[in-house]
């Protein structure tokens, strides 16, 4: 059996600010905009933002479930750190600096980057 995970997405309450804060973090614009579903193309990855309210969904907002995104080395992931709400501060751990922000949504998002 092969199992591939190609994709997540993540609620948002408020789209433009989130593909604004998106797009601020990956440095690239959004792939595909839509006032529903928006997704980042990343290395054949996807990365969706879903605006839940507007179909007319529940969602609970909770750090159970962390998107991890890495950045190739510390510099790189503490300029991504600068200025935003911190979470969890930047380890190391098993190899990796790990840090965890809370994105523009109240989503929790951990940033990580290779030890050298």
């Amino acid at each position: 059996m092969k199992i591939s995970i190609n994709s997540l997405y993540i609620c948002v309450k408020n789209m433009n600010r989130a593909i604004l804060f998106y797009e601020e973090l990956f440095e690239q614009p959004v792939t595909e905009r839509d006032d529903i579903y928006s997704v980042f193309e990343l290395n054949g990855f996807r990365f969706g933002l879903f605006a839940y309210e507007k179909m007319n969904e529940e969602h609970s907002f909770g750090s159970n479930c962390l998107p991890s995104i890495s950045f190739g080395n510390r510099e790189v992931l503490e300029r991504k750190l600068s200025g935003r709400e911190i979470c969890f501060p930047l380890t190391a751990i098993n190899g990796n600096w790990v840090a965890e922000i809370a994105d523009s949504e109240g989503n929790h998002i951990e940033l990580t980057a290779p030890v050298n």
